[in-house]
């Protein structure tokens, strides 16, 4: 499955309301969302049939379409109940759900006061994000010479389309030197995130350091995931973290609904191990996600 493009897959995607043939779920080119930006989204994943944290991810994406100041055609709940039932639909186990909103075809120049919004959730079979066999080990992550942008000039708080422009700029980059993914700076040149994920290092007193999400997304699976370190008993400081600090830590992962946990082995010059405390908070992730939807 994972071989086959995505426009050529079968099944049905809920589209504006309605459960539509794959095939018939497009958009016009002339659509605003793909011109501008006007375009929101969210990543969820599914595990044993059901989906994890939907209504956190649900009320997201309704923060972000407001923050663009789109009005989304559906209520929340309108949506988690269509998140459910494309799932059963595609018969989806273990995999993945993108609800997508954007604005039309009605007016095509920066205004677009008169464009319909509309709303479509594709589910389908997805395993790791990362290639397995490179998560065992760690994986090996370039610095992005993009930062991320002022708060002040990008709604930031959001899961929008046009934020992620720099992200397959950086992540194209870094996967043409070698590298799986890429790590980002702020625009003040702190630490903020790889290019789809949020981030964590372990020092060696076992601390776990994390960058203050004030520049990017505070993830769903991060906060999950410092809510177990912390019933774990682990001290974990949010804080703003320079680039030369990696120089003392031992272990980095990353975290996302993509992702998962997701070690790191390497940023540029500095070397981290996956070590016991790194695959035991994976574990925990894993039993967690499961139990939830159990």
């Amino acid at each position: 499955m994972e071989s086959i493009p995505f426009d050529k897959r079968s099944g049905k995607i809920w589209y504006n309301g309605k459960e539509t043939d794959w095939s018939n779920a497009t958009v016009h080119v002339l659509n605003h969302g793909l011109h501008y930006a006007s375009c929101v989204f969210e990543g969820e994943r599914v595990y044993e049939g059901k989906i994890f944290k939907l209504e956190e991810h649900t009320e997201r994406l309704f923060h972000s379409a407001n923050r663009m100041g789109i009005k989304v055609p559906f209520n929340q709940e309108e949506i988690n109940q269509a998140c459910n039932k494309i799932v059963l639909t595609q018969n989806v186990l273990n995999g993945y759900v993108r609800p997508v909103i954007w604005r039309g075809s009605e007016m095509m120049a920066i205004s677009a006061q008169k464009n319909k919004v509309h709303v479509a959730i594709a589910a389908w079979d997805w395993g790791s994000y990362f290639d397995p066999k490179l998560k065992l080990k760690g994986i090996r992550l370039d610095i992005s010479s993009w930062r991320r942008p002022n708060p002040n000039s990008v709604p930031w708080d959001t899961k929008a389309a046009g934020l992620y422009m720099i992200c397959t700029l950086s992540k194209h980059k870094a996967e043409s030197k070698g590298f799986t993914d890429s790590l980002m700076l702020d625009h003040e040149g702190n630490i903020a995130e790889a290019t789809g994920a949020n981030i964590f290092f372990k020092d060696k007193e076992n601390k776990i350091h994390t960058p203050i999400p004030d520049s990017f997304l505070n993830g769903i699976t991060r906060r999950c995931v410092i809510d177990i370190i912390k019933n774990k008993g682990i001290n974990i400081l949010e804080r703003k973290i320079k680039p030369e600090e990696m120089a003392n830590f031992t272990g980095c992962f990353l975290t996302g609904t993509a992702a998962e946990i997701t070690p790191v082995s390497q940023i540029d010059k500095y070397n981290f191990t996956v070590c016991k405390i790194i695959t035991g908070l994976s574990e925990s992730y894993q039993a967690l996600v499961r139990k939830k939807n159990s």
